[in-house]
């Protein structure tokens, strides 16, 4: 023993100095290596077991446990059977022996331990394992550790990782299903007895305003007085020790939940128990005593108390996020939502003692989570499963839920609780559309709750009603949160905006359910606080420098601040509702929209008129910004009707369009004085997207000949007046060349006047382009610096406006492009031009090539095969190898994005269907894989290649023919064996190419191409082609396989199975006799009995779901294997 005990003392010495905060890197790494040295000997685990039961160093204790935790999972399979039942039973004894004395975090890891060897061996060789820990259980003295051998049982058998292979974790998963319900039925046991023994102590309870509550809710939900009065009881005062079992059983039940189907063995006093437990988390008076008594002791027990609610709730959740429910377990359902609805009561029930609000304030912020929680699963997963029992109340839960929602005491509370609204209303309307038959039925029970909703959700955005909540509100940083933008495919928005859109969601998505109700609430409501605006006027006095807004009482400024801050919401609003107005409905709820658009113009008019945005007040800082938003919104509302004015001006063309014309007149007015680059510029782009629509929804034939337009056409063509900021710019250009181009609604073509609409937009164009187009002459000429810039500058701002012009035509008819095209042709050729010069400044060649591609995507039929055939041409020859190996290797994400762009044009190309562009299918290819290719193959970036790769699927997807000649009829006549192949090495090279990108780490690019070889295969036939199948197909799958062993693509663990698939079923013949054995074959790290074993497990299927079954199923057991022969002392004798 003496050298167990000196090697003790030096492993806690070296134990201490490793931790010791002077010991340097270098000694720590030498400590390291000694102590991985001593767990690597054979036998090192006797020392280890002496260790443990002699020391009293945490150190020395966690190290010894990692020895045996690394033998049991990786060395196991050669440890000598007469050491393994010797370790069985020590560590047992051990846990036993010291549990109350061992630190929580040593006991746990031993427990771990022991279970980590239950996993190996029982019950073949470690029969008692469960028994012992049933028995751990049942006995009060050692009650806590059976549980948490329980749940670290449950934790590691029930989804084990992959160091088992697919049987044994098909054994232990049913092993352990036999015992659920001995499990389930100790743990009712116990949090029931726990319950009853403290119930009976606390048969006299202090008074309380709670404990009288029976709600003449609680009949209606509970059916029985019994069971209302059963959750009447007061909550019972527990010891430290019963808490602790309490929780740690329930801990339990949560992660059983987990994993357990849903059956009879889950009994309705189990359920009764758990929400007994919930009761802790609603239960406020908890906290009041131990505030109270003052004590420490105490309000560390009302937290602990407070914990048992939310661990309860979290096992109530982990049952109701499943969704599939056996008939049986209806009825248990139906039980557990009353049951939860009586805490929700509990919760919301108002008493004079203190508002709901002040009350869950109270409650522990984690237990609110988890209640809301229930309440999100409850809607979105059960509701349509519960509505029809004619027993459940639901229009009582959403009075309940509408309490809940608006006393939460955090912001991201209510927004949890919108999100749940939002669920129901979802629901409600697709309940609509699918029955219309008991549309109004449906809609008469539920119109109280969705009015109430409405008014409540509009009050809440208000700062009249809530400001206290919204000034805490930030309008100023942008959310950082990418996850939910992304999600939602929303800008950055601030927590106030955020806030504003989730509301008005909620608004528009009751609007949709009752338009009529949602109107007459929400307009008496903008009216109100239009008034205050348009009353304005009065107080604006003339001063030495200008208008000077004539309020200056703080108190006024400060009720004038939330005024207009309420106002620019509810313009939000009212734009948001656009879209129910139009379509079927427009003739029925026409007066409505048309009452509402007339106020807009009016007060666009108005804004403009006084130009309040260029006012001085007595807080600028506040005050002006708030008139500049007011203008901004309501200009953005009108352009939400935009749509409603087009489907107008269609209805009453031929009858009096008086009351239209004076509608789109009047709105024009309001927006031109804002066209000016004085004009700040969240209003100037309010009024150049107002204007864009008008010219683009609307089209009015008469827009033209407005003079507030023509101001306009005058104002961007005058070379001397300031021009616009670069959005605004582009905008009202965009506008103006769609006044000229797009086809007036509602006349035939021989009234669209194109002769002179079309020499007018060769004037604008021209105008525009002048700058640009004098380049073409001193291009050639090397240029200073200074003079460099400013010909950028040129560049940039005409391409801009350009691009935006050709993209928003590019849909519309053949005539619009045409005249388009005519206008821009010579920009077009002076760009070709210039090209050259510029190749080596990868900005301005990003710019050119953005609009190359945008004339491509929209204007190529107008541009022509010859002059298109030059630009590829001009193209081609630029981008040597040389050139596109400068742009992508030395100049950064420009020089990336410059080879991307052209690479998209050269996409649109070869998807062109006919001959035309079929000539350059050659040098294209050989652009692709002689000259990028090589460039990017070794790059680890991802820049270029996924732009590299859609060219390529494109050039296959759309001219197969250059590649497979045969015609249908031959393909009949010879059957498929005989295809002709064309440019054979080109599609090998390709091939090549696409199997080279599996074995790279960026799993978008390898989920792109996978796809891309599957839309092959399906529309082309891609895996039955000869070439393919007699050279290709089995590397593909040979490579799927091997990534599917290394785990590097684990995301796209499913795509790959089915792509695997689809490969195999070309040949299944060919895939079990030869690949198969041949893979297994050339497998390293597997004995010969393994590999047939794997081979033996792999079922002759030929379904999907058996075989990617069968094919997990291999790459899991082949690991295994590995990870078992690893793990074997060197010279073991393998049988």
């Amino acid at each position: 023993m003496a050298s167990e005990e000196a090697s003790l003392r030096a492993l806690e010495s070296l134990m201490t100095e490793f931790f010791h905060n002077c010991t340097t890197n270098e000694r720590k790494r030498e400590i390291e290596e000694l102590l991985n040295n001593f767990a690597q000997q054979i036998g090192a685990w006797r020392f280890c077991l002496y260790f443990l039961s002699s020391t009293r160093n945490d150190y020395v204790m966690m190290y010894s446990l990692t020895v045996f935790e690394n033998l049991i999972n990786k060395m196991w399979l050669g440890v000598p059977s007469q050491d393994k039942m010797e370790i069985r039973s020590c560590l047992p004894k051990l846990l036993l022996a010291h549990h109350k004395t061992l630190p929580y975090f040593i006991r746990n890891k031993l427990c771990k331990v022991i279970v980590d060897i239950g996993r190996q061996d029982w019950p073949m060789f470690y029969h008692d394992f469960f028994t012992n820990i049933l028995q751990l259980i049942q006995s009060p003295v050692t009650t806590p550790l059976g549980l948490i051998m329980l749940k670290t049982t449950s934790e590691e058998l029930a989804c084990p990782r992959e160091d088992l292979s697919v049987a044994r974790k098909e054994e232990l998963r049913k092993l352990l299903l036999d015992q659920v319900q001995t499990v389930l039925g100790l743990l009712t046991g116990i949090l029931e007895s726990i319950w009853d023994k403290h119930s009976v102590t606390a048969a006299t309870p202090p008074p309380s305003p709670t404990s009288g509550e029976s709600g003449d809710l609680l009949s209606s939900l509970l059916q029985s007085p019994s069971a209302a009065k059963l959750l009447n009881q007061p909550i019972p005062i527990l010891d430290t020790e019963s808490e602790y079992i309490c929780s740690l059983a329930l801990e339990c039940l949560a992660h059983l939940f987990s994993w357990i189907p849903l059956s009879t063995s889950i009994t309705p006093s189990l359920l009764t128990t758990i929400f007994h437990f919930a009761r802790f988390g609603c239960d406020t008076r908890v906290r009041k005593m131990s505030s109270v008594n003052g004590s420490s002791q105490n309000s560390v027990l009302g937290q602990e108390r407070g914990r048992l609610g939310v661990l309860a709730m979290s096992c109530i959740n982990e049952l109701m996020s499943k969704n599939c429910v056996p008939m049986e377990f209806e009825e248990y359902l139906l039980r557990m939502f009353q049951q939860t609805f009586y805490l929700l009561q509990k919760i919301t029930k108002d008493n004079n003692a203190h508002t709901v609000k002040s009350r869950l304030e109270e409650l522990d912020e984690s237990y609110i989570e988890k209640f809301t929680d229930f309440l999100r699963l409850f809607v979105s997963v059960h509701l349509r499963r519960i509505e029809s029992y004619s027993q459940f109340p639901v229009v009582e839960f959403l009075a309940l839920l509408f309490k809940y929602t608006f006393h939460q005491p955090t912001h991201e509370g209510y927004f949890s609780c919108l999100d749940i609204w939002t669920l129901f209303l979802d629901y409600l309307t697709s309940k609509i559309k699918s029955r219309l038959a008991d549309k109004e039925a449906v809609l008469n029970r539920y119109e109280d709750a969705l009015v109430l909703l409405l008014t409540e959700v509009l009050n809440r955005i208000q700062f009249r009603y809530n400001q206290a909540q919204l000034e805490e509100l930030d309008d100023e940083t942008l959310d950082d949160d990418v996850r939910s933008r992304v999600e939602q495919g929303q800008l950055q928005q601030t927590e106030w905006q955020r806030y504003l859109r989730q509301s008005l969601e909620v608004v528009a998505k009751v609007m949709e359910l009752l338009p009529t109700h949602a109107f007459s609430t929400l307009f008496p409501v903008l009216q109100d606080n239009l008034e205050v605006y348009l009353g304005l006027q009065q107080f604006v006095v003339t001063s030495g420098t200008g208008h000077r807004l004539n309020i200056t009482a703080e108190n006024d400024c400060r009720r004038l601040h939330c005024s207009l801050r309420d106002l620019s919401s509810l313009l939000q609003a009212v734009g948001r509702l656009a879209e129910y107005f139009i379509g079927d409905v427009f003739a029925a709820r026409f007066n409505d929209a048309l009452t509402v658009v007339e106020r807009l113009v009016k007060v666009t008019l108005y804004g403009s008129q006084i130009k309040l945005y260029n006012i001085e007040t007595a807080v600028p800082s506040v005050l002006k910004p708030d008139l500049i938003d007011v203008h901004a919104q309501s200009l953005a509302a009108l352009q939400a009707y935009a749509h409603w004015l087009a489907q107008f001006y269609s209805e009453v063309h031929r009858q009096n369009p008086e009351q239209f014309i004076s509608l789109v007149s009047t709105a024009l007015e309001a927006i031109t004085p804002l066209i000016s680059s004085k004009v700040q510029e969240k209003l100037l782009l309010s009024a150049c997207h107002l204007l864009v629509s008008l010219a683009t929804t609307v089209r009015p034939v008469f827009l033209i000949s407005i003079p507030a337009v023509q101001k306009v056409f005058n104002r961007i063509t005058d070379t001397s007046a300031q021009r616009l900021p670069d959005k605004a710019q582009v905008l009202v250009c965009r506008a103006l060349s769609n006044v000229l181009l797009l086809p007036w609604p509602n006349l035939p073509e021989s009234d669209q006047q194109w002769a002179v609409r079309s020499t007018n937009h060769a004037s604008l164009i021209s105008a525009l382009t002048r700058e640009y187009r004098q380049l073409k002459s001193n291009a050639i000429l090397p240029q200073r610096k200074v003079q460099l810039e400013d010909t950028k500058v040129i560049i940039h701002q005409t391409l801009s406006v350009l691009e935006d012009i050709v993209e928003s035509i590019s849909g519309e008819s053949t005539k619009s492009r045409q005249i388009c095209y005519q206008s821009l042709q010579e920009s077009v050729q002076v760009s070709l031009a210039l090209f050259p010069a510029f190749i080596h400044q990868s900005d301005v060649t990003d710019e050119m090539l953005s609009f190359f591609l945008t004339l491509f995507q929209g204007l190529r039929v107008q541009m022509g095969v010859p002059f298109t055939e030059q630009i590829i041409q001009t193209f081609l020859n630029m981008f040597t190898r040389e050139q596109l190996a400068e742009s992508i290797l030395h100049e950064g994400s420009t020089g990336c994005r410059v080879v991307e762009k052209f690479l998209k044009i050269l996409q649109v190309v070869v998807q062109e269907p006919g001959q035309v562009f079929k000539p350059f299918l050659p040098s294209v290819i050989s652009l692709c894989m002689e000259q990028v290719y090589p460039i990017i193959a070794e790059r680890s970036s991802p820049d270029v290649k996924a732009e590299l790769f859609e060219l390529l699927f494109r050039v296959l997807h759309h001219n197969w023919r250059y590649f497979f000649k045969s015609s249908v009829l031959a393909s009949v006549q010879r059957g498929v064996a005989e295809e002709q192949m064309e440019n054979e090495a080109q599609f090998s090279a390709i091939m090549q190419a696409f199997g080279q990108s599996f074995l790279q780490p960026d799993i978008h690019l390898f989920k792109q191409n996978l796809f891309y070889l599957e839309m092959l295969n399906t529309k082309q036939k891609l895996y039955h082609k000869k070439i393919f199948r007699t050279t290709m197909l089995f590397q593909f799958v040979n490579v799927l396989l091997q990534v599917l062993v290394h785990k590097s693509h684990d995301l796209l663990q499913e795509e790959i199975g089915i792509a695997t698939y689809n490969m195999a079923s070309v040949d299944f013949d060919g895939f079990y006799s030869a690949f198969l054995p041949e893979f297994l074959a050339s497998c390293d790290g597997v004995d010969s009995n393994q590999k047939n074993v794997l081979g033996r497990n792999f079922k002759m299927d030929r379904d999907l779901p058996s075989f990617t079954q069968n094919v997990h199923r291999l790459v899991n057991d082949l690991r295994y294997y590995r990870l078992c022969n690893d793990s074997l002392p060197p010279g073991t004798v393998k049988l």
